[in-house]
């Protein structure tokens, strides 16, 4: 006896008449139940390489996780799994002429890479430990499709207070990041906050709050002040730790304000996958900088170069300077570490200084003769002493959005 399908299940068939050949169930095109998302190819590493984009409320853990196997398989060839495991995991690889996958199938693929696993060591209780690691994360892995329970702490970028959800980056030997930390500096904050987690230094804010000792009462009011100041979940010196911390080339996933996003580090600066749907036909936009606290953010390529989205009325806009663009970058950041170290703020040119300090120098590469060369002209007071040094620069970009997904 045949047993009947799960109701509501896609792959759902009426059961078969007797005496005649059963067909196999064949999968039913998306539909507005079920959750289905584009697929974007870009050129990565040399090879034609799908990343899963989605809608503004797509499964980000899913898609990040997904995303991170994707491209870990072209850049090792390896399926992108190892750590606890061993190398030889089922590979992530999609057919070529796929441009739209279901929620079910990455499950699919997710799970296939999960089970085909091994770990490393072949003891006995390693042996057990990895396979109730194995179904812990199996029974955990339909909640990536929804959100997890992330709880950060504010000691380290890769400090969260342990949940069964964690297992997923743990048997992948994905990192999971954040930078929403505390200021070493400021200790009355270190004070504050201690070593708790989010959820715990809510808890303590309303009990100090009730309290009668006046110091419970001020230090909650010092941890409330720290959650409304940072309520970015990212602070300059979460951004240094962040830096410092990811390997170069590492692929991982960055946790803020409830988004889970891939992350990458390439020539000392972070970036964030670009997975927003809207850029599906943007070949150029792939990569987007993390180098700011308040969104201040560049569109890069596949080969993180910095692009632009087109102009106005499908008319090309003006190509930028990426040297210059590169600069302000590696400014900005260098301003934000000086001032999370303590330190006095590096000199900050102005855009207009350095477009001519890059001219200057273009010129002198393409003349090495020993001509003389006249000096650049002297800027006016308006614009030597258009900021003070370390003030973060707000640049108007007419062809480059530059708000954060």
């Amino acid at each position: 006896e045949q047993p009947l399908p799960e109701r509501g299940s896609p792959l759902a068939a009426p059961p078969p008449v007797p005496g005649a050949a059963a067909e196999p169930p064949r999968a039913q095109p998306p539909g507005r139940d079920q959750d289905f998302y584009c697929v974007k190819w870009i050129s990565w590493k040399g090879e034609r390489t799908p990343v899963i984009t989605q809608s503004e409320n797509g499964p980000c853990p899913l898609l990040a996780i997904i995303n991170i196997l994707l491209l870990q398989w072209k850049a090792s060839g390896l399926g992108g799994c190892s750590g606890e495991a061993s190398s030889g995991c089922s590979q992530v690889k999609l057919p070529p002429q796929k441009e739209v996958i279901t929620a079910e199938e990455l499950m699919a693929h997710l799970g296939n890479c999960i089970l085909a696993t091994q770990p490393r060591d072949t003891s006995e209780g390693l042996q057990l430990n990895f396979q109730q690691n194995i179904n812990d994360t199996m029974t955990v892995l339909p909640k990536l499709s929804t959100g997890l329970d992330v709880n950060v702490r504010f000691t380290g970028v890769s400090d969260f207070e342990y949940t069964p959800e964690c297992i997923v980056f743990d048997l992948l030997n994905i990192p999971l990041y954040h930078g929403w930390l505390v200021d070493p500096q400021s200790p009355e904050q270190v004070q504050a906050v201690g070593k708790l987690s989010y959820n715990q230094l809510v808890e303590k804010i309303i009990t100090c709050k009730q309290a009668s000792d006046s110091s419970l009462v001020s230090e909650g009011l010092v941890a409330e002040q720290f959650l409304e100041s940072t309520a970015s979940q990212l602070t300059f010196h979460g951004l240094c730790e962040l830096t410092a911390r990811a390997r170069e080339g590492e692929l991982g996933v960055f946790f803020r304000n409830n988004h889970f996003s891939t992350m990458i580090k390439h020539k000392g600066h972070l970036y964030l996958l670009v997975t927003d749907q809207g850029f599906l036909q943007e070949p150029g936009v792939v990569w987007e900088s993390l180098h700011s606290v308040d969104g201040d953010s560049c569109f890069c390529d596949t080969d993180f170069h910095l692009s632009h989205a087109p102009g106005k009325e499908g008319a090309p806009a003006a190509p930028p300077d990426h040297r210059l663009q590169q600069r302000q970058v590696d400014q900005d950041y260098m301003v934000a570490l000086s001032l999370q170290q303590g330190q006095d703020p590096p000199s900050v040119l102005s855009d207009l200084e350095l477009a001519r300090q890059l001219q200057h120098e273009e010129y002198q590469q393409h003349h090495p003769h020993p001509h003389p060369h006249p000096a650049p002209p002297q800027l006016l007071p308006a614009q030597a002493g258009a900021r003070p040094a370390g003030e973060r620069r707000q640049r108007q970009r007419p062809d480059l959005d530059c708000t954060l997904l």
